[in-house]
C-alpha cells in the first residue's frame, strides 16, 4: 500500500461540496508540478479526493494518567508574519482583489501566463492539502496547461523519462526564483483570512491552514531524488463504463517511486535539477511559514 506522511489531524472530517481550492506562494512554487498531467493524450476523469476518516480515540487503560489536553491554537501561528487586511472581500467575492494582488506581486504577464484565477485561492487550498495524498486532482490546480508534452525515450512498454523532459520546466523555474520570497509571503498573511475560510470549508473546523502548509511542505521536501534515469510505464485508465478510445497515463516501474504521493511524484517528474532548485525554494518558503518554536529547523 502506498505511505504518505499525511497525519489523521489533517484529514478531513467531511468531504467539501464545493469545487474545490492553493496559498500565493505555494501555488507558485508547486504549479509547474501540476504540468505533466495535461502532456497525456486526453484529460483524465474528473478524480475523486480522498476521504480518509480520522481514527476514532480510545479509552487508555486505568493504569496510564489521562493525557494533558491538546492546544487549540495554531501551531504556526500568522501573527509576526504581516497583519490582515482589515477590508477583505468575502472569499466568494476574492477573485478581483487576489488577482490585483497577485498582478502587483509577480506581474501581470505572469500571472497570466502561469496561473487560473478563477477561485484561486480555494484552488490553492485544495492543492496543498492534496499534495500529500494519493492524488492530486488536475482539475482543481491553479495552473494553465503548458503546451509542451511529457515526453519519454525507449521502445517496449517499459520506458525512461527523456532528459530532455526538465527542460520543460526551467522558464517556470526560473520565474519561481525571481520571486522574492519576503514580499510573497508577506501577502500571504495579509490574505491568510481567505485561505483559512477555503480551509475550513474542506471540512477542518478547528485547523489551521498554515499548520498544514508547513506539514505539506516538510512532505515535498523528504522527495527522493533518483540517481538514475527513471523508469515509467503506460497504464491503461478504466472507467466505470468501457470507453472507445481509454485513457492511459505513465506510472513508475519502482514501487518504491509509484508509492510516493502525488506532490512527490510531480517533482521527480520535473526532472532530479528542477526537483533540487524547487525543493530549495520551499526550504525558504518553510523558513518563512513555520513560525512556531517546534516547527523550526
Amino acid at each position: 500500500m502506498p505511505q504518505y506522511d499525511d497525519p489523521a489531524e489533517f484529514r478531513p472530517a467531511r468531504e467539501s461540496s464545493m469545487w474545490v481550492p492553493v496559498i500565493v506562494i505555494v501555488a507558485v512554487l508547486v504549479a509547474a508540478f501540476g504540468w505533466w498531467r495535461w502532456s497525456q493524450h486526453r484529460e483524465a476523469p474528473p478524480e475523486a479526493q480522498s476521504t480518509a476518516t480520522a481514527p476514532q480515540p480510545q479509552t487508555p487503560p486505568a493504569d496510564v494518567p489521562p493525557q494533558p489536553p491538546v492546544a487549540t491554537g495554531p501551531l504556526n501561528p500568522m501573527d509576526n508574519l504581516a497583519e490582515p487586511e482589515k477590508s477583505l472581500p468575502a472569499l466568494n467575492d476574492a477573485d478581483s482583489h487576489v488577482t490585483s494582488a497577485l498582478n502587483d506581486l509577480l506581474g501581470r504577464k505572469n500571472v497570466t501566463s502561469y496561473l487560473q484565477l478563477d477561485g484561486f485561492v480555494r484552488r490553492a487550498v485544495a492543492t496543498v492539502d492534496n499534495l500529500p495524498r494519493e492524488h492530486a486532482t488536475a482539475r482543481v490546480w491553479p495552473v494553465l496547461p503548458t503546451p509542451q508534452r511529457f515526453t519519454v525515450q525507449g521502445n517496449g512498454d517499459v520506458k525512461t523519462i527523456s532528459p530532455d523532459n526538465g527542460a520543460r520546466y526551467t522558464p517556470f523555474v526560473l520565474f519561481v526564483e525571481s520571486i522574492d520570497p519576503a514580499r510573497a509571503v508577506a501577502l500571504y498573511a495579509r490574505l491568510y483570512p481567505l485561505f483559512q475560510e477555503a480551509f475550513e470549508e474542506l471540512g477542518y473546523p478547528n485547523r489551521y491552514f498554515n499548520d498544514r502548509l508547513v506539514a505539506v511542505l516538510d512532505h515535498l521536501l523528504k522527495t527522493p531524488e533518483p540517481s538514475g534515469p527513471v523508469q515509467v510505464k503506460i497504464t491503461e485508465v478504466k472507467g466505470e463504463r468501457p470507453l472507445e478510445n481509454p485513457w492511459t497515463r505513465y506510472e513508475f516501474v519502482d514501487p518504491q517511486l509509484e508509492a510516493l504521493s502525488a506532490g512527490q511524484k510531480l517533482l521527480i517528474r520535473m526532472g532530479p535539477v528542477n526537483e533540487r532548485r524547487m525543493k530549495a525554494r520551499l526550504s525558504e518558503l518553510r523558513r518563512l511559514v513555520a513560525t512556531g518554536t517546534m516547527a523550526k529547523k
